[in-house]
Order: structure tokens, then sequence, then C-alpha cells
């Protein structure tokens, strides 16, 4: 990590490390009702001009710890209220508040720009809340397996990561408290999907982009999925549990105003697998272990610093078909190691200004390789590492304009051995950008943006300008528009053979209509990108291989192109039954590209034009048990036939996935229990993702999930209680 950025996150550091950490602390507690004395659910409840504060549960009540002293303004806001105010004399704990918010004159909310965003971390634009991952058939506890329940997000099928409005996998970055995560995905396997690395809980708030995203960040030409770990603990806590593929154990300890927390894991899937009829012959079953530390300190009332590190482990060996011999087989083995860090300051100050800054380090090795009686052995070895440092300041000029403004520096290298080939580069990026929001009007926004990055490796400037819109329409509906321009490096696979073409280009446009009501939410949205400058093999055939390894020889430009519109729907549903919770989301797509070695312009493999996804939830009160339905549609993807009719003109059969899921709450002794049972394709439909031929073209080997049905069994036990809301 080079020194110069080492000091100057420190010298950032200790500006504002300006007080004392210790304070006492006092509870702040009681009730919130509305003008005819019914309690508000999800009221924010806070302490003007200080990081203290809470929302209101299911019956209107709140509670939250502060160390603020003397003389101050408690506030409540809610969507479609006025705001409230109440002045305290603190001096130790003040109970039972009783406090009555009314409807505001004409009940509208102040418009919030919504095209192209699902914002996780705000009642006021939720979609999808941490426990909504957790308890969502289908999804596995996985941060990514339920954003793609959501519009615009395909199904990966054998392929990891998130692809999104026709863009692959590249095209998607995922950020932790700003900072760009290298290796959010288990490393990949040939013909697995693998899952993110982190736990939802992790999470204070995760928002997901499909398009038009802020001026903020760059380096992603589709979608940004954006997590912020949680700040100060509440409480102490300790969980442990266990399923089928492992265990694992998480704390946290709070004192006065620090907390420390841990999460470790050990998962060998042996067992899983082998109680299953598995579609991958695996001799060394997945096996991984982790531990991750976080370290959370508020060294005054308005300021907090976040620390974060982990390291994980991983390694696996299955039998893939030989890509050269018919009827053969070889072994595929990989090891991985990973490391990650991260460091963060937050201060907000009584002038209505903010400054963050962070900084992070990533590395990872893969070990990996091919072994079989006529192929030999194939080594493969990939290195990785990234190191980022963010400054960013932003100035609440009045309740109705806000600018961002900061910068961004990556040194990121990427180094691979494949057999006797090899390649390495290093690449620094530099990048500023500025961002307002203004709300003139209750009923109108509008957030101008621009960044601008620099390439050091490619010597090459790119400016982007960024600009979004929001009109609100009724009381419940509002229209927003988003766009602008997204550059980003080329794969990875072009650099480290030594090619250095220009940037790739996308263009977004976005329009989004949404109704919401208390409990429920309607969005249709529509959108047009439109790609220049992919990079493009020129007078190459194509490469179907997963592992494709770029002659040195061959030379490439930026004479790619293509296109990307579609049609989405999102149906969300949390009252009109008792317990009971759903939602729809439709995705119609139409895209084609000419770019890598296609020979025409066509639709990715990795695109379905159809997707449906209904996820349902219903919480039985008299047994304390939830149970979830998750109905996952896409329509057959294209595959490439050597003896077929045009490139990339066949189409697997549609995809079917009807996923079951339930957990039961139970106490035993002091601890909070929580039984689950998964169930993944209970109806036992044999997908097929695709299709892989034999280098003759004359054998064909389809491309199936690992698992056609897959049932995992575990159990949690906690020292914090469990309610239906965490189901």
């Amino acid at each position: 990590m080079p020194v110069i950025f080492i000091k100057i996150f420190i010298l950032s550091i200790l500006v504002f490390l300006t007080s004392n950490a210790c304070y006492a602390q006092s509870q702040i507690s009681g009730k919130i009702t509305d003008n005819k004395s019914n309690p508000v659910q999800g009221a924010d409840v806070f302490l003007d001009h200080t990081l203290d504060g809470t929302t209101t549960d299911s019956t209107g009540y709140f509670t939250f710890t502060t160390t603020e002293k003397g003389s101050q303004v408690l506030v409540v806001t809610n969507v479609g209220y006025d705001k409230a105010f109440l002045t305290l004399n603190i001096s130790g704990d003040i109970k039972d508040l009783s406090l009555k918010i009314t409807p505001s004159a004409n009940y509208l909310q102040q418009v919030v720009i919504t095209a192209g965003a699902y914002d996780v971390s705000n009642d006021e634009k939720t979609v999808l809340k941490p426990m909504d991952i957790m308890s969502t058939a289908g999804a596995g506890s996985d941060i990514s397996k339920a954003i793609e329940t959501l519009p615009g997000v395909q199904q990966p099928g054998a392929q990891t990561g998130l692809f999104v409005r026709g863009g692959d996998a590249g095209e998607t970055a995922i950020l932790m408290d700003g900072m760009v995560v290298q290796n959010a995905f288990f490393s990949s396997l040939p013909g697995v999907s693998q899952s993110t690395r982190f736990s939802p809980f992790q999470f204070k708030g995760i928002a997901f982009s499909s398009g038009g995203y802020s001026a903020r960040f760059g380096q992603a030409l589709s979608s940004i999925l954006e997590l912020n770990t949680i700040d100060l603990d509440e409480k102490d806590q300790i969980s442990i549990g266990a399923n089928m593929t492992g265990i694992y154990t998480s704390g946290d300890k709070v004192s006065g105003s620090s907390s420390l927390g841990f999460a470790a894991y050990y998962n060998n899937l042996r067992v899983f697998y082998g109680l299953a009829n598995s579609n991958v012959k695996f001799y060394q079953p997945p096996l991984g272990y982790g531990l991750s530390l976080r370290y959370a300190y508020k060294p005054n009332k308005k300021g907090i610093l976040k620390i974060y590190a982990s390291g994980a482990a991983y390694q696996a060996g299955l039998v893939t078909p030989d890509p050269f011999i018919i009827n053969d087989s070889v072994n595929f083995h990989l090891q991985s190691n990973t490391l990650l860090t991260s460091i963060s300051y937050k201060q907000q100050f009584k002038d209505k200004w903010s400054l963050f800054t962070s900084a992070s380090y990533s590395h990872n090795q893969e070990n990996a390789g091919w072994t079989g009686t006529n192929l030999g052995s194939i080594p493969l070895t990939d290195r990785d590492y990234r190191f980022q440092y963010r400054l960013e300041g932003t100035s609440y000029l009045s309740s109705s304009a806000t600018v961002i403004a900061g910068t961004e520096i990556q040194r990121y290298g990427f180094a691979k051995d494949f057999d006797t080939l090899s390649g390495k580069f290093g690449e620094t990026l530099v990048s500023a950008y500025a961002e307002t929001s203004l709300t003139p009007i209750y009923w109108l926004a509008f957030r101008p943006g621009v960044r601008y990055e620099y390439s050091a490796l490619l010597n090459q400037n790119a400016i982007e300008p960024r600009l979004s819109a929001a009109v609100k329409l009724s009381d419940h509906a509002q229209l927003s528009l988003a766009g602008g321009t997204f550059f980003e490096d080329p794969d990875s696979r072009y650099l480290l053979s030594g090619k250095k073409p220009n940037m790739e280009e996308a263009i977004h446009y976005i329009a989004d209509w949404q109704w919401t009501a208390a409990g429920y939410t309607l969005r249709l949205e529509g959108f047009y990108k439109n790609y220049k400058d992919l990079v493009r093999e020129l007078n190459t055939g194509y490469n179907p291989s997963q592992y494709p390894i770029l002659d040195p020889n061959i030379r490439v430009d930026n004479s790619g192109f293509g296109y990307s519109k579609g049609a989405e729907l999102f149906w969300r549903d949390k009252k009109s039954i008792q317990n009971f919770d759903y939602w729809i989301s439709y995705s119609f797509i139409d895209t084609k590209r000419l770019y890598s070695d296609f020979t025409s312009e066509v639709t990715p493999t990795f695109v379905s034009q159809n997707n449906l996804n209904v996820v349902t939830k219903y919480f039985v009160t008299k047994w304390q048990t939830n149970f979830s339905f998750t109905y996952t549609y896409g329509s057959g993807r294209p595959y490439y036939d050597p003896a077929g009719k045009g490139f990339l003109n066949e189409h697997t059969p549609p995809y079917q996935d009807l996923a079951l899921a339930f957990g039961h709450l139970a106490r035993v002794k002091n601890w909070f229990t929580v039984i689950y049972l998964g169930i993944d394709n209970v109806t036992n439909n044999h997908n097929i993702f695709g299709y892989r031929y034999s280098s003759d073209g004359t054998q064909k080997y389809p491309v199936l999930p690992a698992l056609y049905r897959s049932v995992i069994l575990g159990f949690n036990f906690s020292l914090s209680q469990f309610n239906k809301n965490e189901l």
C-alpha cells in the first residue's frame, strides 16, 4: 500500500477525532401516534443535529440511547406527516414520552428520484430489507440471489455474478462503504454458480441500481450494488448456527461509544453433495472457512469510525468434460485465499456539512488447473490486488439543496499464468466527481452530476455527465427520469495479454413511473442502453470456452457496439392480507451486441428475453412459523451450436424453479432459536443453461445446475430475541 496514501488517510482521520470517547448514556423511549391516537409505524425519531435515533415499531414504540446532555430537540418525521418537535432536558433516562404527528395538509411526500434505483436503506424507498433477503425462498440467504428477484436482473444459471439489463457480470460493480469489492463472490468453478461472500446482516443498507446511477461511482457499464456496513451495534449478542453445509458463529460486544463484532464460518459440502444426486462430480467437495472482524467507534457525537477486515480460504475439485478429447474427462482443482480490509470515517458538522474518507485494500490468489490422462497437467494461477482511497465532502445548503464533491484513487493489478503463457498489468485510476440534489418545490427534484476519470494504463481521459429528475404527479404517484454516460476499462484478459484498447462506453436512458401507498408499491420502468467502443477481436472465430485464453498475436480494437432496451414491472403488497407479503417482478429485454469474438450482432448467451419472479411470504402467528414460496421463470437463452443455423441462433428450454422455505421460532432455555428448511426446485424441473460441444462439434454436453433439487436444513441459536419480522 503506497505510503503517501496511508499518510493522507491518517491525517484525514486525525483532523476530526477531536472529542473524548467516553460519554454516559441515557435512554429515550416513548410512543408516536397520529391525530386519531393510532400508532405510527416506521417513523424516524432522532435528536436534532446528532446521529442518535431510531424508528418506531408496529405499536408506535421507540427507544434509543444517547450521550447528549442538557437541552436537546427531539424530531419525529414520517412519510405523509408534518414534522414534530419536542424540547428535552436530558440529565438521565427519559421514558414514556407521548407525541402526536399530523398528516400533511395535502398528504404529499417530497418527491424522490427512483429511476433505476432500488434502495434498501431508507424506508421511504425500501424495496428489500436484509430480512427480506434472509427469508426469501430460493435465495439461500445470499444477497445476489435475492437481488435476482428484482426487475432487470437475469438468473445467472451456471455462471457467477450479477447480469443486469443485457450486461455481463463484469459490467456490475459491487461496493462496500463506497469501496469496490474486487472479489465479492466465491472463486468461480466451471459450470457452478457461486454466491457472494457476505451476510446481509453485516449491512444497515443495501442499495441496487439497475442503471443511471450516481456520479459518485464509475467503472460499471450496467449497474451498481452498494453495501453499507452497520454503525455502532445496539447491544451485546452472540449467535451460533449449523446446517447441512457447515457451521458459523457471530457476536458483538458494545462498550460505551465503541463496539466490536466478529463472524466466523466453516463450510464443508461433502455431506450436502453426498446426500444428493449431483450433476457435478466433485472429487473434492467445496470446503471453505473464513473470519471477519468489525470495529466501530464514535469519537464524538457526530462522527463514526469503522474498521473492517475479513479473510477466507476455499478449495474444491471437480470432474469436467475434456475440451479436446471426445467422451473423456479431466479433473479441475482450485484453491484460493482472499483478504479484504477497509477503514472509513464520517464526520458531520453543525454548520450542515459532512466529510467522508475511506481506504481499502484487498488481495486474492487462486491456484487452479486441469489434469487428465490425455490432457496432462495444465496449471492456472490468478493473482490480483486493489488499493483505494476516497475523500468526499457534502454540503447541506438547505433542506432543498445538497452538494456532494469528492475524489477517488484506485490502484489495482492482475497477474495470470496459464500453462506456458503469462501476463500481468497494473492500472491507476484517478477520479473526481460533483453532484447536486435540488428540490426547489416538494413535487420537483433534479440531480445533475459529472464524473471525471483518468486511466494511467490506457492514458485516457473520460468525462461522464449524469442527470436524473423526478416530478410528483399525484398524492401517491411520481415520474422519474435518469440518464448519463458510463465508462469502464476493457476486460482484464485483454489487458493481461498486453492489449491497450480504449475504455468501453454505455449511454443510459431510463423512465420510471411509481405509485406507492401504505404497504403497496407499483413500479413501471422502461430503458434504453447504447453500447459504444466495445472491444472486438479481429479476424478470429468464436470460442465458447468458459476460460478463453487470448492469443497475444490477435489484434483488437474498439469497433464493437450494441444496444439493450426493455420494460419492467414491480408490484409489492404487504397490506391486503394480514401477515402476508408478496411481490411480482417481470422484465422484457431486447438486446444485441457485436463484441469480443462474436462473429455478428446477436443476443449474448446470458440473456433471457422474458423473466418473471413471484415471491410470497406468510407468517402463521399461532405456530410462530413463516412460510415462503418463490417461483422463477426465464425464457430460453441463446447457445452456440457449430452445426446450427446461424450464430447463437439456438435456444435452450425455458428455465423454471419453484422454491419453498420455512422458519420456526422457538426458545431453548435462554436461547432464542430459529429452525429453518429450504427446498429449491420443488418440482425437480430439469433446467438446462446451455450446451458445450467437443472441438470437432460432434459431441454435445448440456450445461446443468450442480443440483436439480437441493434441500437444506439448519438452526440458529441466539441470545438476542427474534420476532416474526426477522424471518
